[in-house]
């Protein structure tokens, strides 16, 4: 049985460097080669992680290697082509999120992957934190009693390096939003799983506090309906002096799920109020969700274990962020896009009953 999962990297900025470091410390992992169209980034790259092959085109890299898999990392309005590239050449994918800014080019890239049998995994890795786990897991078995609403909030910081050092993060044509889709979407992913129902409607504001040459927003408010009329109150901002911690506040009928974190060293906290807390045990082992969630892709592609957020998991909460963005123009309520259900999206576990 196969043990190494050899992979190409395509866009060799910030993020990369955290994938190559945790593909460093995971024996099973071996970045072949990377890509980028800045070639003095990507041999830099390959010269800082022992990459034997480097390319300022990706489509060279595909063709000219044997790859289980990449992993993408560039501006998020190049998902859509180069998934469907790999999608195209049989090539899984291990991508950071958004799967694409979008929701029909999301959907389109959900049907050809399935139809050619091709796993593209959206790195929502708060999936693989043990504390949200916790909060998913109690939510799916009643512990909290019916769900009535939950409240969201990134209070974070940043500075305009943030968007000098990465000019695309601050233009919609690249980016296809700011905080909300950048950041909040992982705490909305979330409480759209915790929940394990679809969202039916929202309403929400965007505005341009701090960064006024930008044309993204650096902070949003929203409220997402779900079809059984509860709701998630979302906040998100990178404005906020001095940062503090993502939380997450899920209210039941018999209790409350509390989190807090991720802190560093990168260890969250959760707490129940009303109720008795459960146990529920990460189906991966690691440190911390990004190591998780990089090793359950490995186990997927070379095992079929199942993975925590495959690319249908992961439209619900775009299209979700998109109907918040066309309500910020309107001033209307919107109804989200449900377009998503016919990629018959299971919102349970395999291990769920």
């Amino acid at each position: 049985m196969k043990k190494y999962l050899n992979l190409g990297v395509v866009g060799c900025g910030e993020m990369s460097q955290s994938f190559a470091t945790l593909c460093k410390l995971n024996r099973y992992m071996k970045i072949k080669s990377c890509a980028d169209i800045n070639s003095t980034c990507a041999q830099q790259f390959a010269k800082k992680y022992s990459i034997k092959h480097w390319y300022t085109d990706y489509l060279s890299m595909i063709q000219n290697n044997e790859l289980d898999a990449i992993y993408l990392s560039v501006p998020h309005s190049l998902h859509y082509t180069i998934l469907s590239k790999a999608i195209e050449v049989n090539l899984h994918v291990f991508c950071e999120k958004p799967i694409t800014t979008d929701i029909n080019h999301a959907i389109d890239l959900c049907k050809k992957s399935k139809s050619k049998n091709v796993k593209i995994a959206v790195n929502y890795q708060y999936r693989y934190d043990s504390s949200c786990y916790q909060l998913v897991m109690s939510a799916h078995n009643n512990i909290l009693g019916d769900l009535y609403y939950c409240r969201c909030n990134v209070p974070w910081h940043r500075t305009q390096d943030y968007f000098d050092s990465s000019p695309w993060r601050g233009r919609i044509s690249e980016a296809g939003g700011g905080t909300l889709l950048t950041h909040a979407s992982h705490v909305l992913d979330i409480a759209l799983w915790a929940f394990g129902k679809q969202p039916s409607f929202a309403l929400g504001t965007i505005s341009q506090k701090k960064f006024k040459n930008i044309d993204v927003e650096d902070t949003a408010m929203g409220i997402v309906e779900m079809e059984d009329a509860s709701l998630i109150n979302i906040t998100s901002s990178i404005a906020s002096t001095p940062e503090q911690k993502v939380s997450i506040e899920l209210y039941g009928s018999k209790g409350t799920a509390l989190y807090t974190g991720p802190d560093y060293p990168p260890f969250s906290h959760i707490r129940f109020k009303g109720v008795k807390a459960k146990r529920y045990k990460l189906p991966i082992k690691g440190l911390f969700s990004y190591q998780r969630s990089l090793e359950a892709f490995r186990q997927w592609i070379l095992y079929d274990v199942p993975y925590l957020c495959p690319i249908e998991a992961s439209l619900p909460v775009l299209s979700a962020i998109t109907a918040i963005y066309h309500s910020s123009q309107s001033g209307k309520r919107v109804k989200v896009d449900k377009q998503f259900d016919n990629t018959k999206i299971n919102r349970r576990l395999p291990h769920e009953k």
